[in-house]
């Protein structure tokens, strides 16, 4: 099985991450910028249409010509929230695949505000089953997406511990599929990203070790069936302009 993490684009919180009152003014669950768009319009063009090198290297030099254009994705898995879905929207388009909401790729802390008064954290619920249906056309959503939205508000804010032990829960999960000969794409987010590399390369749920993934960078790791995983790479953004880079 081959895997693609691939960071959502950027989105309006990551444009006011640098101020010092970010916590106070992020939105629970922001939707791309316009360079967030264009972002994930050069990540479909580069996966449906670039020359996937990787499967190049295992070939004799007269058929390396034969390798048609793309990556061979055969699933597409996206986070429940906005700005992940509105990434994954034109990359579906560009694959001619669904997308697969996952609802345990999501971001670390979940959909919460904390406000400066007594309200402190307050928690919601996120979008529906028919906010999703509507807006993202064609998507597969699961049983646990409902009329009253996918996140328990009364959970509030996810700790780090509750984001590792999900991460590890999804690492089993990908792990059981690796016999397969499947090729999944899973757009997903910066700190969930980290926090599910550790989980597969088994190392210690650490948050003082950091993997800084950039907007729409694309990480690849293949697992084979006797239990061995091969790291290809980690953070590539080759379909991006210097000036897209965030």
């Amino acid at each position: 099985m081959e895997l693609y993490l691939i960071r959502h684009g950027q989105s309006v919180n990551n444009v006011i991450m640098v101020n010092a009152d970010y916590e106070h003014l992020r939105d629970a669950d922001p939707a791309l910028t316009p360079l967030g768009r264009q972002q994930a319009e050069a990540a479909a063009h580069y996966l449906a249409e670039a020359t996937n090198l990787e499967a190049l290297v295992d070939l004799p030099a007269e058929n390396r010509r034969e390798v048609p254009p793309g990556f061979g994705i055969t699933r597409l898995y996206s986070s429940p929230m906005l700005r992940a879905l509105q990434t994954a929207q034109p990359i579906a388009q560009a694959l001619k695949l669904p997308v697969e909401v996952w609802v345990e790729v999501h971001e670390h802390g979940g959909l919460y505000l904390e406000y400066p008064d007594e309200r402190g954290v307050v928690g919601f619920p996120g979008r529906t089953r028919a906010d999703m249906q509507r807006d993202f056309p064609g998507c597969l959503l699961p049983e646990g997406i409902t009329d009253q939205g996918w996140w328990n508000p009364a959970s509030k804010r996810e700790d780090i511990a509750g984001c590792f032990a999900r991460a590890a829960r999804v690492a089993a999960g990908l792990r059981r599929r690796a016999y397969s000969q499947e090729r999944i794409a899973i757009i997903t987010h910066g700190t969930f990203a980290a926090c599910l590399l550790k989980a597969l390369l088994n190392m210690l749920p650490s948050d003082q070790l950091h993997y800084h993934l950039y907007n729409t960078s694309i990480t690849r790791l293949d697992f084979r069936a006797d239990g061995h995983m091969v790291i290809r790479y980690i953070n590539r953004i080759a379909h991006l302009p210097p000036e897209w880079v965030s």
